[in-house]
């Protein structure tokens, strides 16, 4: 069975265009040349002018170029210490071209792990995300898009200023309706397109509304002057577009003229092209229905996308019906107020920010936004349960794939509880039921950010709901372990094994023994690991506790057993995690349980079923993102290719999985017995290339992109050309025992 990765790593996250790029050749010039010879260039101008779109196609045109840098001879490498500050054209972003959109980012917090969840990075360690970032811009020749920061001006401004100076081979293309005001910042600001480029642009939009439009001697004069009205503002000729498919021109001209206050223009003193905007946006209100504009007000609590389902339950009620809400999310497709997009979960709706900001505006001002974000949160809160409990199933992809849709939902529910003193309790609960996604799909420094803020969030010690606390403490206990902050996670799941003994409650007790019990194995007490993971499995049995963190007790053992030598009790624990997991269609815990089976069979020198296991291995960690379990398995298959014969091909691969260590941490926090297959690869390999070869292998396989290395894992040692000088094959290395630390058993 073939999985996809939720997120690519690959040097260009740009959306698809669902609609031509139309004039602004004047501009998308210029812009070019200003990325020419500026490290940071910002777009500016009035909402709905079209920054978006115009950054979208300057990035896509750096991206061309970045592929041609990709594809074509590489050209002479410059100084380390002058990278980025006069690149050659096709090098200047020959490491990819990425996007981050930052207008649904509300907590500033947040800020940061939206760059790096942008540029694909996955980091489980404790460090502060913006020394992650800088860290791996550090030597990157990198286009960075941000889009929408104008809501976190002064937190993007600090970030974008520490990066540039210290990634010089970084540059940034940002979109707001401000300057960042940093140094070396050439601002671009955006006026609307001339008047051709203005009808053009709305006789293209209403042709793909009403294929039957045309522009023609009879409508021109009307059409011209309702561009010159709406100030050729690209957002207010779309939304005007959208309505020439039921009235004609004259007719929209004259609803411009409607002499409610709403249409006069906003506030006084603003700007003329801001007050067109509002006059369009709020001329579009005005035509709606009066269920269209209710629906459109209620949508607007929404982050991003966002599907039917959740629409008819947040937004239905006695004056909305639930059946009825499909035709009104229909009306409000049909006049461009939203958008359609498919996605890996689904088809989704989503409001461009102006025109959700204006719904906003209104649901305010009915006074129901209070009750609507509670309608909000508690649909997610379900979502959430539900995934979870849908985590042990063969939904388990489509699970991770809906949570990476839903995120920015989720976070919003999450603030919302927060926001709620009364109600921080749902906040534990939220955090602490996504431990799937948290440890699941690499988003242990998120989940971190979540279950710190609930626990610690003043009345977060309040016992009422202790349930709610003790998973969240339970779950901190997992995750800070992950990270390899070992004091975090003693401390969280102590506090949570005494609270629960006191009050009774038997699952939470098992869930602190086992993690606890984790802790011991990734700090390389194995003795203790056995007892704690044996006590734990005992206690989730007496509670009837069966699901994916039950059978990773059970691998987790396994690895234990196999580590202190036993290889028949690792065999047996795995196998049987093996067969449940197959059974209910199960691959993350799987996964694990492949690894602790795949280093028995090596260590009994069996490299074909070592190598049959990895690779299974490595397609499901790679799928969910789990970068813990994708290097421990590609860097037991270096192993495994040394054993078969080919260090130069091990040498690639270990050279290939060493940065990813870089988002784990320490080289798996320093466990000896987890670092034995990369040591002895290392040791075999280069006895048998010389230092000098083996060096030479590892470096190449440090350029190999993460989906490049996955590809080659996939594909085996038997496709790759052998090369020359390699032995045949070679004995399965022993593996326990004799490579543990010395004060180990």
């Amino acid at each position: 069975m073939r999985h996809r990765p939720l997120r690519h790593a690959g040097r260009v996250n740009l959306p698809s265009e669902l609609s031509g790029f139309i004039g602004r050749g004047a501009e998308l010039a210029a812009l070019g040349r200003l990325l020419e010879d500026s490290r940071l260039v910002t777009v500016t101008g009035a909402g709905g002018v079209g920054k978006s779109r115009l950054v979208l196609a300057a990035a896509r045109a750096a991206a061309g170029g970045a592929r041609e840098a990709a594809e074509g001879a590489p050209e002479a490498e410059e100084a380390p210490g002058a990278r980025g500050a006069r690149a050659p054209g096709r090098e200047r972003h020959r490491d990819g071209v990425r996007l981050a959109e930052l207008a649904g980012v509300r907590d500033p917090g947040l800020l940061e792990l939206t760059l790096s969840e942008a540029l694909g990075l996955t980091d489980h360690t404790t460090r502060p995300p913006r020394t992650v970032l800088a860290e791996h811009l550090a030597d990157r020749y990198l286009l960075l898009v941000l889009d929408g920061f104008e809501h976190l001006v002064e937190e993007t401004a600090a970030l974008v200023r520490e990066l540039l100076l210290r990634c010089p081979g970084l540059r940034v293309l940002a979109a707001g309706r401000r300057p960042l005001e940093l140094e070396g910042e050439r601002v671009f600001p955006l006026a609307p397109p001339v008047p051709a480029e203005a009808l053009e642009l709305l006789a293209a939009r209403a042709s793909a509304a009403d294929p039957a439009f045309a522009v023609t001697g009879a409508n021109r004069a009307d059409l011209v002057e309702l561009c010159a009205r709406l100030d050729g503002i690209p957002l207010a000729l779309e939304l005007a577009a959208g309505r020439l498919r039921t009235l004609s021109p004259a007719q929209v001209l004259a609803r411009l003229e409607d002499p409610f206050g709403l249409l006069t223009g906003g506030a006084r003193g603003g700007l003329p092209r801001h007050r067109a905007l509002r006059t369009a946006i709020g001329w579009s209100h005005e035509l709606c229905t009066p269920a269209e504009r209710l629906l459109w007000a209620r949508l607007s609590v929404f982050a991003g996308q966002f599907d039917l389902d959740a629409a008819e339950y947040v937004c239905a009620g006695p004056d909305m019906p639930v059946e009825g809400v499909l035709d009104l999310v229909g009306e409000l497709l049909a006049q461009s107020l939203l958008v359609r997009e498919e996605t890996a979960a689904g088809v989704r709706f989503r409001m461009l920010e102006t025109v959700r900001l204006y719904g906003a505006g209104w649901l305010e001002s009915l006074g129901d936004a209070v009750r609507l974000r509670r309608r909000h949160r508690d649909w997610y809160m379900g979502l959430a349960t539900w995934c979870e409990l849908d985590w042990f199933s063969p939904r388990q992809y489509e699970v991770a794939a809906l949570v990476e849709v839903e995120l920015p939902n989720l976070r919003l529910a999450l603030d919302c509880c927060l926001d709620e003193p009364d109600e921080l309790h749902l906040g534990q609960y939220l955090a602490g039921t996504l431990w799937f996604f948290w440890a699941g799909c690499g988003r242990l420094t998120e989940g971190r950010h979540w279950l710190d803020r609930t626990l610690d969030a003043p009345g977060g010690t309040a016992t009422e709901y202790e349930s709610s606390r003790l998973k969240a403490l339970w779950v901190l206990g997992y995750v800070a372990a992950l990270q390899g902050d070992a004091t975090a996670s003693m401390c969280a799941l102590h506090e949570c094994r005494d609270a629960a003994a006191r009050s009774g409650n038997r699952v939470a007790a098992a869930y602190a023994v086992h993690r606890l019990g984790c802790l011991a194995l990734v700090s390389d007490d194995m003795a203790r690991a056995r007892e704690l993971l044996g006590e734990a499995l005992e206690q989730y049995r007496a509670a009837g506790e069966l699901n994916s963190n039950v059978l990773m007790c059970q691998v987790e053992l396994g690895m234990a057993l196999a580590f202190l030598g036993d290889l028949p009790g690792a065999l047996a624990l795995c196998g049987e995690v093996r067969e449940i997991c197959e059974e209910r269609g199960e691959l993350w815990t799987k996964a694990y349980a492949l690894y602790v089976l795949a280093y028995a069979a090596l260590e009994a020198g069996g490299t074909r079923e070592a190598r049959r296991l990895l690779t299974e291995c490595v397609e499901v960690n790679h799928a969910f993102n789990d970068l813990v379990g994708l290097v421990l398995a590609l860097e037991l298959l270096a192993l495994v290719t040394v054993a078969e014969g080919d260090p130069a091909e091990a040498a690639v691969l270990q050279g290939a999985a060493e940065p990813l260590w870089g988002g784990v941490g320490l080289q798996l926090f320093g466990s000896g017995y987890f670092n034995a297959p990369r040591l002895l690869c290392r040791e075999r390999a280069g006895e048998l290339l010389g230092a000098e070869r083996y060096a030479a292998y590892e470096a190449e396989g440090r350029e190999l992109s993460r989906e490049s290395l996955v590809v080659r894992a996939l594909r085996g040692a038997a496709s790759v050309p052998r090369q020359a000088g390699a032995p045949g094959g070679m004995p399965g290395p022993r593996l326990s025992r004799s490579t543990a630390p010395a004060d180990q058993p």
